[in-house]
């Protein structure tokens, strides 16, 4: 009997329904891009209704059941892509507290490293990681909610990431995939299992140990659809859920890139490098990597937070309504319009740098955005080019630090995500990189990792190699050139480089900017 995979890839701004089947053809797709992505009760807030997620799930499934009956009815098993780093807290009925707390979410609480022990304060001041574990733990939503919500805290029965929540919701079974509990969790990622108890790391976290919940395996099966959820989404009860993993592990694997000598860069609203490797290994100390969304690998990873969001940010504070009108009357998208206007301005960018440090990093808790090298010259299409260069050189800077703890040589790039539907993008990255690209053929490469990792779940594949081989196929090809590598080598190594060091005090004093009265 043939067999599909049903992959929900829930997304940051929008959500997709998808149906595969072995061979990685696209059978049935809807998707929704969010009117309203995310709630801002105050500045910097990132939250959403967990059950808006849910709703828009059922919604989506319903749909393609009603518009491919005959393929619907062939769903063999369900995996969930979902957003990292997010959190939500349930009572003891297992009901939201609150909205759930979203990656890009500003919300700090200044503890100033109050919340460590004189012994865990002596450990990592020894191992030199005093100041990162500080930021880190004034980042974790649950250390915010301990001292701003203290009723809701005290509600509190678990504290989980996202994925949990929809696994809970489709199956009834509280528990996620070791591959998808990524973000501030006292997760011990080489092991797939909690920090033990009395470990210094629960201590950055916060998280009481009896609201955790439940670790599997990638590949293993969370439950099954439950009658609850079948009726509200059309999903045969009883259909498996899969453990797959995060967004990023997926699009990694539906890049086809799980060999040491090739990495992944996703070009979304987080940019990331990712290398696969079979070793666990960590960029930086305290930088982990993650499980791949099956058994045996993991992805040593290098994230730019602000990402392409910086050109939605960008279209929305200078494009004018007569660029839009162009863009519409060349049938094309706004971003590619820019794209185009940028490809007319040389490599390198007539010195006009830009540090991408929207939003800061485990290892650059400090850092803010930076601009360096204006003249009478520039304008705002170089501003949009040194945005998208500025991005090229951070994500180059981590895969170069990513090489350092593997020892290998990357032989071919693999991008995805919106950037990568742009040649001119893809041209600029294998030039930057001085490395061959390639592009999928699927433009929904998460999606596609999702139902890689739900056929070998259900054994369709023995390996990933296998199901790579049969699923994954690439469409475009770019290779660089060595002229132009050269002028953006120059920056990278003269300018960009230099950037953070030498502004690393500027930015400390930026910070204080707002807490001044």
């Amino acid at each position: 009997m043939e067999k599909e995979i049903l992959v929900f890839d829930v997304g940051t701004q929008s959500i997709r329904a998808t149906i595969f089947d072995k061979l990685g053809k696209e059978l049935a797709s809807v998707s929704e891009i969010y009117k309203v992505p995310f709630l801002s009760p105050k500045k910097g807030d990132c939250e959403q209704d967990i059950n808006f997620y849910i709703d828009k799930m059922a919604k989506l499934s319903l749909s393609l059941k009603e518009k491919n009956p005959k393929v619907f009815s062939l769903i063999s098993g369900v995996v969930i892509v979902d957003i990292r780093d997010s959190s939500l807290i349930l009572d003891k009925d297992i009901k939201p507290i609150r909205n759930a707390i979203l990656w890009l979410d500003e919300k700090r609480i200044p503890l100033n490293g109050k919340n460590f022990s004189i012994i865990e304060k002596l450990i990592f001041k020894l191992i030199g990681k005093w100041e990162v574990v500080v930021k880190n733990s004034e980042r974790t939503p649950c250390q915010w909610l301990k001292v701003n919500e203290k009723e809701n805290y005290e509600k509190m029965k678990y504290y989980i990431p996202l994925g949990a929540y929809f696994n809970y919701r489709l199956t009834g079974n509280l528990i996620v995939s070791s591959a998808d509990c990524i973000g501030h969790f006292p997760i011990n990622f080489k092991t797939g299992k909690y920090y033990f108890k009395g470990h210094p790391m629960n201590s950055v976290f916060g998280i009481p140990r009896n609201a955790l919940v439940p670790l599997v395996e990638p590949g293993s099966i969370i439950g099954n659809i439950t009658k609850e959820f079948s009726s509200l989404s059309g999903i045969k009860e009883g259909t498996p859920l899969f453990a797959s993993g995060s967004d990023k592990a997926n699009e990694t694997l539906g890049n086809g890139s799980i060999s040491p000598n090739t990495c992944s860069i996703s070009l979304g609203t987080a940019c990331t490098v990712d290398v696969c490797y079979s070793k666990y290994k960590e960029a930086y100390k305290f930088l982990p990597s993650y499980k791949a969304p099956y058994d045996g690998d993991y992805h040593l990873e290098l994230q730019v937070y602000s990402g392409f969001w910086l050109v939605s940010w960008f279209i929305k504070e200078f494009i004018t309504e007569e660029e839009l009108s162009l863009a519409k009357k060349e049938n094309i998208s706004i971003e590619e319009y820019l794209n185009r206007q940028m490809d007319l301005i040389p490599p390198g960018n007539d010195g006009l740098v830009l540090q991408p440090y929207w939003y800061p990093a485990l290892e650059r808790p400090d850092a803010k955005g930076m601009i360096s090298g204006f003249s009478f010259s520039h304008n705002k299409y170089n501003l949009y080019r040194a945005i998208i260069e500025g991005i090229a050189y951070c994500l180059l800077a981590g895969l170069k630090q990513i090489l350092k703890r593997t020892h290998k040589k990357i032989d071919t790039i693999y991008i995805s995500g919106g950037g990568s539907q742009s040649d001119i993008i893809c041209q600029l990255f294998a030039d930057v990189f001085n490395i061959r690209v390639k592009v999928s053929k699927e433009k929904e490469v998460a999606s596609l990792g999702g139902a890689i990792s739900g056929f070998l779940a259900m054994k369709e594949y023995l390996t990933p190699q296998e199901a790579i081989k049969n699923m994954v196929r690439h469409e475009k090809e770019y290779f660089p050139n060595k002229e132009r590598h050269n002028k953006y080598f120059y920056v990278y190594k003269n300018i960009y480089l230099k950037m953070y060091k030498r502004s690393k005090k500027l930015s400390l004093y930026a910070k204080k900017v707002s807490n001044l009265k």
